[in-house]
């Protein structure tokens, strides 16, 4: 072949854990529904920044550091974090690394996620908890997007690697990780049910 790929964007989509996930996302939803119960300091956040939804992001967003549930968690997602820091090649021999950051996402019926990254973190990630049929997915932009001067149309069957956005789809139980520079958003929920899910980041040093 005349032509190479390089400056490639991973995406890395797995189940959490090989089995049990349907009863262990039923615990975890019912936690996730009574830190919501909980924290009125986040439904008031949530109020003005979240149009109808909850999110603990801006009041309980280490959860893992008071949760034996999501200590639980951080080692699960710990071990699929450096499984894809592998994958990108990253030098982290004689390094620690560590979530930083987790919290809760519950978005009823017409509750969106705008575009927007993840600063001060390397690799970030999303856990689904409970995705309802129909429920959006994860939507990705192609972070060259704003340097595509006087580029023509793709055609309708171009292959995915060429695509200016790509949407996972969530699965309850599947964790996706991406680097944190990566621009994505959550469309609007379009079903009349609760679509659930854990966000977090890694940091090293």
């Amino acid at each position: 072949m005349p032509t190479s790929v390089h400056f490639p964007t991973h995406i890395y989509c797995e189940p959490l854990q090989p089995s049990g996930r349907a009863k262990f996302n039923a615990d975890l939803a019912a936690e996730c529904r009574q830190l919501r119960d909980y924290d009125a300091a986040g439904r008031k956040w949530s109020a003005k920044n979240y149009p109808g939804g909850y999110t603990s992001y801006a009041s309980m967003n280490e959860l893992h550091r008071f949760s034996s549930t999501f200590a639980a968690l951080e080692k699960k997602f710990l071990r699929h974090a450096r499984a894809f820091a592998k994958i990108l090649d990253f030098d982290l021999r004689g390094r620690s690394v560590r979530m930083t950051d987790c919290w809760v996402n519950i978005m009823p019926p017409t509750t969106a996620h705008s575009m927007h990254l993840h600063p001060l973190s390397f690799i970030s990630g999303t856990y689904y908890v409970a995705t309802p049929a129909g429920c959006p997915g994860l939507k990705f932009e192609d972070p060259r997007l704003d340097r595509f001067m006087a580029a023509p149309p793709r055609l309708p069957d171009h292959s995915p690697a060429n695509r200016i956005h790509l949407t996972y789809p969530a699965v309850a139980g599947n964790i996706i990780l991406f680097e944190s520079w990566l621009r994505h958003e959550v469309t609007s929920n379009r079903v009349d049910a609760e679509r659930i899910s854990i966000s977090f980041n890694f940091n090293w040093s």
